[in-house]
C-alpha cells in the first residue's frame, strides 16, 4: 500500500520511505534517510541525514532524529542513527547520530521514549526499554534489554546499565548499573533485586533468590568487587542470570554504583 505523505510535509525525493507510512503536515525528512513500512511521522518531526528506521515506529510532534552529535570532536563526518522496529518516540525527543565516520547510535526494538528524552551520540540501546519523562542519556552509553528509567534520570557518559535494571526518578549516575537491580537515590545506591521485572521476564523464584544472594555478597559484604565475584563463583549456583552478573561486572571500566 502506498504511503500517505502530506503535501505540506517536506520529504526529500532522495529519502527512502516504505509502504503504508503516514507523514503528517510540517514534518521534515532529509535526503539520506530510510524509513521502513507502517511508520507514522507526526507534525513538526525532523528526521535528518544518516537516520535508518525500521518498521512500525511512531514518532511524535517535535522529535528530532539523527540530530548532529553534541560532541566537540565532531567535524561533520558521515555517521548514522539506526532505529529498529516497533518503537514509540514521543514529543520533543532528541536522538543524535554518532560522532565518527562509520559510527552508529543504535536504538533497538519495542522501546518507549517518553516526552523530552535525549539519547546522545554513539549510545547503544537494546530492546524493550522504557525512558521516562525528561531522561537524558549521555554519549557512548550502553543500555541492555528491558531497562526502565523513571523520570528525569541522568546517565553520564560511557556508562552501562544491565538487563532488567530499573533506575528510579531523579537519579544521576556515573558508574555502571548491574543487571536485575533497582538503583536510585542521591548518591545512587543499590535498592535490591528487581523482582517485578524478573518475574515478568519469566525468571523463576529460585533463580531470583540466587540473584539476590549474589548481590548480597557484592553490596553488603566487606570485600572488594573482585573478591565478591570470586565468592559468587564459589557459593552461588550457576545460571544465566549469575553469568550475566559476573560478565557484566568483569567488563566494567567505570566501576559499579555503590562500590569503589
Amino acid at each position: 500500500m502506498a504511503s500517505d505523505i502530506s503535501p505540506k510535509a517536506y520529504v526529500s525525493p532522495k529519502a527512502k520511505i516504505g509502504d503504508n507510512c503516514k507523514v503528517f503536515p510540517f514534518a521534515y525528512i532529509e535526503d539520506d534517510v530510510e524509513i521502513g513500512d507502517n511508520c507514522v511521522v507526526y507534525p513538526f518531526v525532523s528526521i535528518l541525514d544518516g537516520t535508518r528506521m525500521g518498521k512500525n515506529n511512531k514518532v511524535y510532534q517535535g522529535a528530532s532524529l539523527g540530530a548532529l552529535p553534541q560532541d566537540f570532536k565532531f567535524t561533520g563526518e558521515q555517521s548514522e542513527l539506526v532505529i529498529g522496529d516497533d518503537n514509540i518516540i514521543r514529543e520533543n525527543v532528541v536522538i543524535n547520530r554518532a560522532t565518527n565516520k562509520g559510527g552508529k547510535t543504535v536504538i533497538g526494538n519495542n522501546n518507549f521514549l517518553m516526552e523530552g528524552v535525549h539519547i546522545s551520540h554513539d549510545t547503544v540501546v537494546g530492546d524493550n526499554c522504557v525512558f521516562g519523562y525528561g531522561t537524558k542519556i549521555a554519549g557512548r552509553c550502553e543500555i541492555h534489554n528491558g531497562v526502565i528509567f523513571s523520570s528525569s534520570v541522568i546517565e553520564n557518559a560511557k556508562t552501562r546499565v544491565g538487563r532488567l535494571a530499573m533506575v528510579q526518578a531523579g537519579t544521576t549516575f556515573s558508574r555502571d548499573v548491574p543487571p536485575y537491580i533497582i538503583a536510585g537515590g542521591k548518591p545512587v545506591t543499590y535498592g535490591g533485586p528487581n523482582n517485578t521485572m524478573m518475574t515478568a521476564a519469566g525468571i523463576e523464584t529460585k533463580r531470583q533468590k540466587h540473584v539476590a544472594n549474589a548481590y548480597r555478597l557484592i553490596f553488603h559484604g566487606q570485600n572488594s568487587v573482585f573478591d565478591s565475584v570470586l565468592q559468587i563463583n564459589e557459593q552461588i549456583p550457576d545460571g544465566p542470570e549469575i553469568r550475566d552478573i559476573i560478565n557484566f561486572i568483569n567488563a566494567t571500566e567505570k566501576g559499579i554504583i555503590g562500590k569503589m
